[in-house]
């Protein structure tokens, strides 16, 4: 189904998407992905050596997930701006629930656009990341 500035209205939320469990591996794997080497995310001795229970994902990795919920509604060139800040932190063995939901529609530089309210959280039901993303739709 394509997505049109006809076929939303603001209240719509978006499908759901869910990570699958963020295991140590997938942290090792992000880290030779993204070049952030930082030991918080794969060495637990130093991380209990800062007073963290274990390691914890990568804020960008939660963020990745998003960008997946949006590229799962739309196109990646309908993307406009989309931008989260860090409300807290993943732990490892989680999954990240995404959601977003249109806030608003409105026109820019000619084209229709609708802002949405997106946001990551655990399947604990801990809050990690909350932002926007405006998406140009015909």
């Amino acid at each position: 189904m394509t997505i049109t500035y006809e076929s939303v209205e603001v209240g719509d939320d978006l499908p759901e998407h869910t990570s699958a469990a963020i295991s140590r591996h997938t942290l090792a794997l992000y880290c030779g992905a993204s070049g952030d080497h930082n030991p918080m995310h794969v060495d637990i001795d130093f991380a209990k050596k800062f007073g963290m229970p274990d390691v914890f994902a990568h804020g960008m990795l939660s963020m990745a997930f998003l960008a997946q919920l949006l590229t799962k509604w739309v196109p990646q060139e309908r993307i406009r701006h989309w931008g989260v800040r860090f409300t807290a932190i993943t732990p490892v063995h989680a999954r990240v629930i995404c959601t977003g939901k249109v806030v608003e529609k409105f026109e820019k530089d000619g084209e229709k656009r609708v802002r949405l309210e997106i946001n990551a959280k655990t399947d604990g039901g801990l809050h990690t990341l909350a932002g926007d993303a405006i998406i140009a739709l015909q």
